[in-house]
């Protein structure tokens, strides 16, 4: 298997930080794909942990090489901070490769993007505030500016002056501060000269690596029920988080990827506004925020947890055809006498086995659970699925009946080690 695909296949937050790392030690090239600085990827390395947010996570192993795709939007300023902080805790990064293709997050974006939220009011939407929206927007409404801008310098003067005046506009009216356009522009430009280094046309240098039999690695962000298309629209991300989006992300073809491997949490959790049928209010669900430590890598808001939601993830699985999956944090749910899954909803009368494409019916849908018996004992040391208790094993065992895919990879804690891998990803 040369080129796998990693998605999330729930609400994000899945851990693909910890997978992507783990299965980076045997790939030759880690690439991000889509998403920006709204991610953010939580991975233990010797105890050491490391909050990633536009870095591919395979940037802990020596010399690896790492790409940010044409589909990712970039803070600069972002991207320059977590360089200094991984050359501060002695990370190399100079296998990181940077897309020239990728388009900017500028600081007008994150002020529009605030204000934006500001306006729905109840109507919100749960963003970062990253300007990840606005971004996306202005790279849909051609007026984007790419990684290649910060190159040509009076180019990039003259676009930045037109966009920050119409974002100007906007922030005026609304009473906010605006911009000084001139300054904004020699701030970029001198972060451009720190990041030039890392520049390159990361398409074709992807497709090289295929050529020559390299393993690559696609990791995305969020998950697919947060995508722009496929997910619980309009609470959704601006960009194609599924196992699509890493070729419109990457610049290779659909016919390069071999396999999909979806990364799901032993329960649910979601960050933001939107409808969660499996969300659990009360001690169970407080229980499950502080065992499983959920709180946002990017924006330290609380996650809402619930119970794993079978009809959710079947859904992942058709839109990504996944061929198998990654069980994340399954030793959060050890102190539970009983745990819970979501195999059907009932919505107006009527049970549905199928994820609701509309709004409106998800928020009419009540899970209805099929309940398991806990294990209540610790598995962070299990290092096979024979040495984990009995009811764990049924537990995964009913998740692959209920998904139709095999269980590939099961996370029993933080750290590389506490992974079991049942089958070989690569």
């Amino acid at each position: 298997m040369a080129a796998v695909v990693i998605i999330g296949a729930q609400w994000g937050d899945e851990g693909k930080g910890k997978i992507t790392d783990y299965l980076a030690e045997k790939a030759d090239m880690v690439v991000r794909y889509q998403g920006g600085s709204n991610a953010g990827h939580t991975v233990v390395v010797d105890g050491r942990e490391f909050k990633l947010h536009l870095i591919p996570s395979g940037i802990l192993y020596p010399g690896k090489t790492c790409v940010i795709g044409n589909g990712v939007v970039v803070d600069p300023e972002q991207l320059v901070r977590e360089l200094e902080e991984l050359a501060r805790r002695v990370v190399d990064t100079a296998g990181l490769r940077l897309s020239k293709g990728a388009h900017l997050v500028l600081r007008y974006h994150r002020l529009l993007d605030l204000l934006e939220e500001e306006r729905r009011g109840h109507g919100r939407l749960g963003t970062t505030g990253r300007g990840i929206g606005p971004a996306y927007l202005d790279k849909v409404g051609r007026r984007g500016l790419r990684v290649a801008d910060l190159y040509d310098a009076e180019g990039f003067r003259r676009a930045l002056s037109l966009n920050v005046a119409l974002a100007n506009e906007i922030l005026a009216a609304a009473g906010k501060e605006t911009l000084d356009a001139a300054a904004l522009a020699e701030e970029y430009l001198a972060l451009g000269a720190k990041l030039e280094p890392f520049v390159a046309d990361t398409s074709l240098l992807i497709n090289r690596a295929l050529d020559q039999g390299a393993r690559v690695l696609f990791e995305g962000a969020q998950g697919t029920l947060l995508d722009l298309d496929h997910g619980t629209y309009p609470y959704v991300t601006s960009s194609h988080p599924v196992a699509a989006g890493a070729c419109l992300g990457s610049g290779v073809g659909p016919t390069r990827i071999d396999r999909v491997l979806g990364v799901v949490k032993a329960y649910c959790t979601r960050v933001g506004e939107g409808p969660f049928p499996t969300e659990i209010a009360g001690e169970e669900g407080d229980l499950l925020r502080e065992r499983g430590r959920e709180w946002g890598t990017t924006t330290g808001r609380p996650r809402r947890c619930g119970w794993l939601d079978a009809v959710a993830l079947r859904h992942a699985v058709r839109v990504n055809a996944l061929d198998g999956l990654a069980i994340t944090k399954l030793d959060v749910l050890d102190a539970l006498p009983r745990v819970k899954i979501a195999v059907a909803y009932r919505c107006r009368g009527q049970l549905l086995e199928e994820f609701p494409t509309d709004l409106a019916s998800l928020r009419a849908c009540e899970p209805v659970y099929e309940e398991l018996e806990g294990w209540q004992t610790g598995i962070q040391e299990a290092r096979s699925l024979n040495a984990l208790p009995a009811a764990a094993r049924r537990y995964l065992a009913r998740l692959e009946e209920l998904a139709g895919v095999p269980v590939f990879l099961v996370a029993v804690g933080p750290q590389r080690h506490q992974t079991i891998c049942r089958q070989e990803v690569f």
